[in-house]
Parts: C-alpha cells; sequence; structure tokens
C-alpha cells in the first residue's frame, strides 16, 4: 500500500495506541468520529486478556471514543475459538488468569475445571498465588496441552509499564518444564479472526500498533499494511528496522496524514 488513502479496513492496537493505562491518547474521540464519518470498518484487537470486549467499550467510552463490544477482539476470545477448532463443546479446559478469560472460554461452551483437563490456557493473573502456579503447571507436567492468550513480557501503563501475560506464562513455563504454544500477536490469528468478522480484503487493510515485536510483526505475517505509533512499547529505529511500512508520533499525526492523502486523491 502506496498511500493511507487506499485504506479501506483498519485493526488497531489498544493499549499504547489509544490510551496508556487509564489516560486516553489526545484526539481519541476525533480519531473514531473520522472513522465513522469515513465509514471505514474497524476493528480493535488487543493481546490483553483482562478485560472483555464489554469492559473495554466502557472504558473507552469514558475516554470520549464509542465503540461497539462487537467491535473489539481479546486474545481471550482469540484462544477460546482457536480451541473450539480442535475440541467439542464439554472439554474440561483449566483457565490460569482473570475473569474475562475464564468468560471467553465459558462462552465458546468449555468446562472450566481444576482436574482432568485437556487443555490450560494462561495469561495475565493479577491475584496470582502459589497455589494457583503449582495446580496449573501440574496440570501442564500430568499432559495437558499448554496454551497461552499472547507472550507480551508487559504492558504499558499512564506510569510505565507492569508485568504482561508473557511474565506469568514464562513463570507456568519453567516450572512445568514445558513451553506453551501462544495465541496473541505476532501469530497472525487475531488478525485473521478480525479480517473474517469485517469481510476486509489485505490488500486494503492496515495494522495500527505500538510494539514492534507482536503489532508490527503480527501485521506482516497477516499479509497487511503495518503502522507503526510511538505512544507505547516501540521507538522509531525499532520500527524502521522492523520495516513498519509507516510511522507516525500517535494516532493524532496518522489521521493529520490521512486527511492530506484523501485530500491529494480527491484534487488529483
Amino acid at each position: 500500500m502506496d498511500s493511507l488513502a487506499q485504506i479501506t479496513h483498519l485493526i488497531l492496537d489498544m493499549d499504547g495506541v489509544l490510551y496508556r493505562g487509564s489516560e486516553p491518547i489526545p484526539r481519541l474521540g476525533e480519531f473514531f468520529a473520522f472513522l465513522r464519518e469515513r465509514r471505514v470498518p474497524f476493528m480493535l484487537v488487543t493481546n490483553n486478556a483482562t478485560r472483555t470486549p464489554r469492559e473495554r467499550s466502557a472504558q473507552l467510552a469514558r475516554m470520549g471514543a464509542e465503540v461497539a463490544p462487537a467491535e473489539i477482539l481479546t486474545s481471550a476470545q482469540g484462544a477460546a475459538r482457536y480451541l473450539k477448532r480442535a475440541y467439542p463443546p464439554g472439554t474440561p479446559v483449566h483457565v490460569f488468569g482473570m475473569a474475562a478469560l475464564r468468560e471467553a472460554i465459558q462462552e465458546e461452551g468449555f468446562l472450566l475445571a481444576d482436574q482432568d483437563v485437556q487443555v490450560v490456557v494462561a495469561s495475565v493473573d493479577r491475584e496470582v498465588t502459589f497455589e494457583k502456579v503449582k495446580v496449573a503447571s501440574r496440570l501442564i507436567q500430568a499432559g495437558a496441552r499448554f496454551i497461552a492468550t499472547n507472550l507480551d513480557p508487559n504492558i504499558p501503563a499512564e506510569d510505565g509499564f507492569v508485568p504482561g501475560s508473557g511474565a506469568m506464562v514464562a513463570m507456568l513455563a519453567t516450572a512445568a518444564g514445558v513451553a506453551p504454544a501462544g495465541i496473541g500477536k505476532p501469530e497472525p490469528i487475531l488478525y485473521e479472526l478480525a479480517m473474517a468478522q469485517m469481510g476486509a480484503p489485505h490488500d486494503t487493510t492496515a495494522a495500527v500498533g505500538d510494539r514492534v515485536m507482536t503489532d508490527i510483526e503480527g501485521g506482516k505475517r497477516a499479509g497487511i499494511t503495518t503502522i507503526c505509533v510511538l505512544t507505547g512499547a516501540s521507538d522509531r529505529a525499532e520500527a524502521e528496522a522492523a520495516g513498519a511500512d509507516f510511522i507516525f508520533a500517535d494516532i493524532g499525526s496518522l489521521l493529520d496524514a490521512w486527511r492530506v492523502a484523501l485530500a491529494s486523491v480527491k484534487q488529483g
């Protein structure tokens, strides 16, 4: 893709792109108003599995951006839908993570269990205990398949970075002696699910993210245009080295450049 004017569908990361912790990135509401005005279908696709789409929607509304839960796809949902391809409803699954992950697994018809499980799905657990680590690691050692919603080592917050899923999954992997299979970015699974939901073609779909090792790499593996914003995990040098197609300071700068590109097409 040579110009932002060619974008017909957009996939956006959330943490570090739309907000940092509880602080919205400047011009957040204006950016979504532009997408609605231009009738650009979009999906918010996040590796963060700690909140449900309903909770994310409410969070964004408080920041001045109206996004429906159906326009949000989390790695918790991605993991549940991935498992649905391989296991029938009622399969016992152990969840090491937050309530949002448990809800996503149950929504796809799986049974939450702490023994005799076929799969252990792990993510961030802000109430982690030694007992939880012991139970999950022993289930993995006993032969349960080990799935991680994502392997992000940390998550951007308003005051810096906090431990991410990758940090906690690494603890389980060390305890169990088994490496997990990751579902979230940079695996292309979430992008593929989002594109299928929108009916989006590869050649005119773009992914916006802040973390090169997940968002940009994942977009490239999915075969779509990549846009890196510098409000989160990666700096310009990292974005350039990774070959991001476009790089902007923030979504406001992206918005300005997009408007200029559309104006140029109209004048031409």
